[in-house]
Formats: structure tokens, C-alpha cells, sequence
């Protein structure tokens, strides 16, 4: 009976819960934000061949598939009924980003590659690293090469009075003794 009653109070709580006026409900999971205001951590799923414009722009109808293999890397979907279709799609969702789906197909006559199918939106090499950075630095991009006139106006390299002597030209290092290695190995006495 004790039990009973010390029971009454909590079923009572618990049967209370569940109405809640609609001002005191938390908002539950909508869209990237949880309970309206955190955002959850998503993996980042990067699925394909990232093909860009420089890429394909080396690529010409009448090339073997091992030539469209190199340049393009091994398609992702190859198919048995269909041996004469690449596809190479591309899909890229991360946090912070827009996520990006491309196809770019390549049909083969016999060996020969006969047209690339490459969709208007396809991004050059620096468009596409801009649109994954979610960093967003300054927006500067690193100077990967000198200039010719700068090439030009640095020093010449100096060169050394005495040639620096080579290895094999001064032998092995002193103290150092190595056995030929067409000897047979010596025989202990027994």
C-alpha cells in the first residue's frame, strides 16, 4: 500500500509531461540545427572523380581508352551491358558548402573515344578549391611560381673555388675494410 501511494506522485509527474503547452516545447531537429540553435557535426562524403576544365579540355575524340584512362583517371561506373560508356560522376557534400553533383560521360568506338559529355557547370581547377575552402581566408591565393623578371633579378649562383671532391673518388673512409663479395666465406676448423 505504501508503495502505492509513493507512486501516485510520480505517475502523476510522468502523465503531466506529456502535456505541455505549445510556448514551453523545445523545438526538436530541423534541418542543420538541433533544438533550433546547435549544429551537428557532418561527415564530409566526397564520392567520384573530381573532374575540372583543364582536365578535359586535354582530352580529344579519337583517343584510346588507356590515353582517356590517364587523363581522367579510372571511371567510377563501369558497365558490362554498356562497354562502350565511362561515367565519371562527382558528388561532394560538406559543412558549410553547397553540395556539388556532376556527371561527365565518355563513349568509346571500339578503342576510340568518339564524344565526352561534360555538363556547363563543370568548375576550373581554381573555382573548385574556392568553392570547397569553408575557411575563407583572405581570399589571396598563394604564389605558386616566380615571374621571369623576377627569376631574372635574382643573384646567380656562386660558384665554389675547389670542385668538391666526390666519393668515389677519394674511396672507402679510413679504417674501413669491406671483404670482395664473390669470396666464399672462411671456413672455422673442426
Amino acid at each position: 500500500m505504501r508503495s502505492l501511494l509513493a507512486s501516485l506522485p510520480l505517475l502523476a509527474l510522468l502523465g503531466g509531461c506529456s502535456y505541455l503547452p505549445t510556448w514551453a516545447k523545445l523545438p526538436s531537429v530541423t534541418g542543420d540545427k538541433v533544438l533550433g540553435f546547435v549544429t551537428p557535426y557532418r561527415v564530409e562524403v566526397v564520392q567520384g572523380n573530381v573532374l575540372t576544365k583543364e582536365m578535359v579540355a586535354r582530352v580529344k575524340p579519337g583517343m584510346p581508352r588507356a590515353q582517356v584512362r590517364d587523363l581522367l583517371g579510372s571511371p567510377l561506373l563501369t558497365d558490362v551491358f554498356h562497354e562502350s560508356r565511362w561515367d565519371y560522376p562527382f558528388t561532394i557534400r560538406r559543412q558549410g558548402a553547397p553540395e556539388q553533383h556532376r556527371l561527365v560521360i565518355a563513349e568509346f568506338d571500339g578503342d576510340k573515344l568518339k564524344t565526352l559529355t561534360v555538363p556547363d557547370d563543370l568548375p576550373t581547377e581554381n573555382e573548385f578549391v574556392a568553392s570547397i575552402n569553408t575557411f575563407k581566408p583572405d581570399g589571396k591565393q598563394p604564389k605558386l611560381a616566380l615571374t621571369d623578371a623576377e627569376r631574372s633579378a635574382l643573384p646567380p649562383p656562386k660558384k665554389s673555388a675547389e670542385a668538391a671532391p666526390t666519393a668515389a673518388a677519394e674511396g672507402p673512409a679510413p679504417g674501413r675494410t669491406y671483404p670482395p663479395l664473390d669470396a666464399a666465406p672462411a671456413k672455422t676448423g673442426s
